[in-house]
């Protein structure tokens, strides 16, 4: 009688640990949230595709996709929607990257309902992440993927192959200068503005006085920026193939790419160094190896982009690890699965004196 009774409380005990958490159940889940800025971009679908792929065999995390189609309102709507129905982790891909404003409201949401909230990829200030405990950024340097973009380029420009045998092929007009078209990237965007700045000042940095990068007349000039002679430069393709397509076509019609007006293109990312390529190929340009060819840099490493330079109708790009950066992502939501602090565990990563952010890394891609 004594075993039995023994064998009893044993199972009883076994039973009550497995109830109070000790063995997760399949309905004990944490429901997760994640708002991205738009399903479109070529980019981003391939973090998401990373975390749908990662998150499979994670039973504790009940993780939906909202498509915000890059308008903030409609993502403060779904964000709003989601708390109510009883969400415990906001994972946000905030459209208006700029506005300190919206970024402060959304925090203060979660900070309201007590839910931990991890921003990711577009970039919100230190002081949103610092303003809640329970708040945390999984993102780049900004200016990382610009100055790798600078490396590549100046690397290519005076691979000894080109510079002494083929530099007629891209410096056209044989005057000493470069001249880029900038295909930028969204308005207010720290990514856009850094890969803008630091792609043409870090490759001329390289190059000294063998050669120099220059904006070429086919760029738009904006008063938007300080007036340093290369941010302010640009087309405006605001990450799109399809604008950056348009924008090329239309410089075609009043620049010649064989006169040394256009003689490289340099993209915020690699959609629009698509977009850049397609137009010019309808002009017999970057059609493969062994046409005649305008040197493209990108951004992202997207697997269109990655075929593209196989190709030899793309030069370069700079890989932003989409599948790291999703993997981070997960593993900051699966702290808050456990009962630990979302930011537990992860002083290995590159970490920002200070502040909640951890920056995954860039690679050059030739």
């Amino acid at each position: 009688m004594k075993r039995i009774a023994m064998l009893l409380l044993v199972l009883l005990l076994v039973s009550s640990f497995a109830f109070a958490g000790g063995g997760r159940q399949r309905d004990d889940t944490l429901r997760v949230d994640v708002f991205w800025y738009t399903f479109a971009d070529t980019f981003l679908a391939s973090v998401r595709n990373a975390m749908i792929e990662q998150q499979t065999g994670m039973s504790n995390l009940r993780v939906t996709h909202h498509d915000c189609a890059e308008n903030q309102a409609l993502q403060l709507q779904m964000i709003q929607t989601a708390i109510t129905q009883g969400t415990k982790l906001l994972i946000v891909n905030i459209v208006t990257t700029g506005s300190e404003d919206t970024a402060m409201n959304i925090v203060s949401q979660a900070r309201d309902a007590g839910i931990p909230i991890i921003f990711f990829n577009r970039e919100v200030s230190d002081a949103v992440i610092r303003s809640y405990a329970d708040a945390a950024f999984v993102g780049t340097d900004a200016d990382e993927a610009g100055v790798m973009q600078g490396e590549a380029i100046a690397s290519f420009l005076l691979r000894p192959q080109n510079w002494t045998g083929n530099r007629s092929n891209f410096d056209l007009n044989g005057d000493g200068v470069i001249r880029y078209i900038m295909l930028r990237g969204e308005h207010g965007n720290a990514e856009a503005f850094g890969r803008t700045l630091y792609s043409v000042t870090e490759a001329n940095r390289l190059l000294g006085d063998r050669l120099r990068l220059q904006p070429s007349p086919a760029n738009e000039t904006s008063t938007q920026y300080a007036n340093e002679g290369i941010s302010n430069f640009f087309l405006y393709a605001n990450w799109s193939a399809a604008i950056a397509s348009n924008l090329m076509r239309t410089a075609l019609t009043a620049h010649s790419l064989t006169t040394g007006a256009i003689e490289l293109i340099i993209a915020n990312n690699d959609d629009a160094a698509i977009g850049a390529i397609e137009a010019m190929r309808e002009q017999g340009f970057n059609t493969g190896t062994g046409s005649p060819n305008i040197p493209v840099f990108g951004v992202d490493a997207t697997a269109v982009a990655v075929e593209n330079i196989r190709a030899g109708r793309m030069t370069g790009t700079v890989l932003q690890d989409g599948p790291e950066m999703a993997r981070v992502v997960l593993e900051l939501a699966q702290n808050v699965a456990n009962g630990r602090h979302v930011f537990a565990n992860t002083a290995r990563y590159n970490i920002d004196s200070g502040v909640n952010k951890i920056r995954v890394p860039y690679a050059i891609v030739e």
